[in-house]
């Protein structure tokens, strides 16, 4: 099974940069109900995507006081357990984060480590990348950031 997983958010000044559970130095940051971590929330679509259960605004509602300001490892680590109770189990995924400025470089290997341990999964079974939008677009006018993640799960 195959899941596809995207999701956006505006960036503002004065709010916190999240992705892959790391917080960066950056003068915009994501606004959001939760943390705002976009590579998450796309790789948690993905794995709902991939058995047909629902996407994140069905298991965690922006309506819902519960998950305001919510920690989004926390969130995937919910997910991960729905798709166990499914009997199923996470081969691979993998995502692209589109913003123009922080450098992700960097933190990558930080992001991969977060995310493989929320999802018991070895990190060489998760792939993350980052490009910019090459000022083209919302992103590119460093008025949002975009995420892609598919996710392969198997019962």
């Amino acid at each position: 099974m195959v899941g596809l997983g995207y999701d956006v958010h505006r960036l503002a000044e004065g709010e916190t940069l999240v992705l892959g559970g790391v917080v960066f130095e950056s003068r915009l940051g994501t606004v959001a109900h939760s943390d705002g971590d976009v590579l998450v929330h796309a790789i948690m679509d993905a794995l709902l995507g991939a058995l047909a259960l629902g996407d994140i605004g069905l298991h965690f509602p922006d309506t819902d006081p519960e998950w305001k300001d919510a920690d989004s490892i926390s969130m995937l680590k919910r997910v991960h357990q729905l798709i166990r109770n499914e009997g199923a189990h996470v081969l691979n995924i993998d995502s692209t984060v589109v913003l123009e400025t922080p450098r992700l470089r960097p933190h990558v290997d930080a992001m991969r480590k977060r995310i493989a341990e929320a999802l018991g999964l070895d990190v060489r079974r998760l792939s993350i990348k980052a490009t910019t939008s090459e000022r083209l677009g919302f992103v590119g006018r460093e008025e949002g950031i975009a995420a892609y993640a598919i996710a392969q799960v198997e019962f």
